[in-house]
């Protein structure tokens, strides 16, 4: 086994569980510097609604990939990939710990498992045969045609359905294509693991969780999450396509039309998150032994957090959870 495999800690979980905080703790406390991987967080323009770490947080603990591409320029995973394990080989190679933290499920485990991800260039031909398809199925603000290709998908791939949003188009035709043209394939894993990997993941029981979902939302609002959509819309971005069709900017774009009123897009989009959790659980399982689970409960558990990941860098190679193997050690 290569001796060069750097040891990394991974912060995962379900949206709101709060992540950032216990990265930015460990950061602190191990002189790690955070990688992001949330696929929204990496665009500018939408700190709010992507619950991106604040101007504070970012002074407590090095950040990157955070609000590096406008909302206009989508990152896929091939780009990603590369993006995170440049960032990573800067952190180890100043001898400092990478964190990453987010939960983005197809990040996290393509950056940890080695994924090769193959080219799958965009389509055209094809994604339009897919836009006509919905597009047929003649609703009138796209939402049943965006259900029947998720549907579609859902039939070819129904692990791929399990993780993507239904409501997010953009990915849908992403992942039918990719389906077209390699068989749904994001490659091989790397017979190696790029990193000597501790995952630790942050849980709660599920009705508190969605409590803090609802109370984070509101205090979005409270902080101007409409304006931070309003000023998007003036900027000629449109709400509900590509990296705005995350909830939130979708369902106040749909106030902004007047097909909701405000009360009704801002319970929706406390439903679609409550619903986004139960597909951060499909890639982050409770039963993966992959993961350190820890539950926040009573509290973000610091102390618990940074025992693990003190114990894993005494010895990274003995608690090394990601196996060259795939089955995952640690004890």
């Amino acid at each position: 086994m290569p001796p060069s495999r750097p040891p990394l800690i991974a912060v995962v979980g379900p949206t709101a569980v709060g992540k950032t905080a216990l990265a930015i703790a460990l950061a602190q406390r191990l002189d790690g510097a955070i990688v992001n991987a949330d696929s929204r967080q990496v665009y500018t323009g939408m700190d709010l609604g992507t619950a991106q770490p604040t101007a504070a947080e970012r002074r407590s603990a090095p950040h990157h990939l955070i609000a590096i591409r406008p909302p206009d320029a989508p990152i896929s995973l091939g780009e990603y990939l590369p993006l995170a394990q440049a960032a990573i080989a800067d952190i180890a190679g100043r001898s400092k710990l990478p964190i990453l933290c987010g939960g983005t499920g197809q990040y996290v485990w393509a950056l940890l498992e080695g994924w090769q991800v193959p080219p799958a260039p965009p389509d055209a031909a094809y994604r339009g045969q897919l836009e006509r398809r919905a597009a047929a199925q003649g609703d009138t603000d796209g939402a049943d045609g965006t259900r029947a290709l998720w549907q579609e998908l859902q039939r070819v791939n129904p692990q791929r359905a399990a993780a993507t949003d239904p409501h997010n188009r953009r990915r849908i035709i992403r992942a039918l294509e990719i389906q077209h043209h390699h068989g749904g394939n994001f490659g091989g894993k790397a017979d190696v693991p790029p990193y000597r990997a501790l995952v630790i993941g942050l849980t709660m029981e599920r009705t508190a969780l969605y409590a803090r979902i609802d109370a984070r939302f509101d205090a979005m609002m409270a902080a101007g999450l409409e304006d931070e959509a309003r000023q998007l819309a003036a900027a000629g971005y449109t709400l509900g396509q590509g990296p705005l069709s995350g909830v939130g900017y979708r369902e106040l774009g749909q106030y902004f039309a007047g097909e909701l009123t405000l009360a009704e897009a801002v319970a929706r989009a406390k439903t679609q998150t409550h619903r986004l959790v139960r597909r951060q659980y499909t890639w982050f399982k409770p039963s993966d032994h992959r993961i350190r689970w820890l539950n926040a409960d009573a509290g973000l558990p610091i102390d618990a957090a940074l025992a693990l990941s003190q114990r894993f860098l005494s010895d990274p190679a003995a608690y090394d959870t990601i196996a060259p193997d795939g089955a995952g050690r640690g004890r």
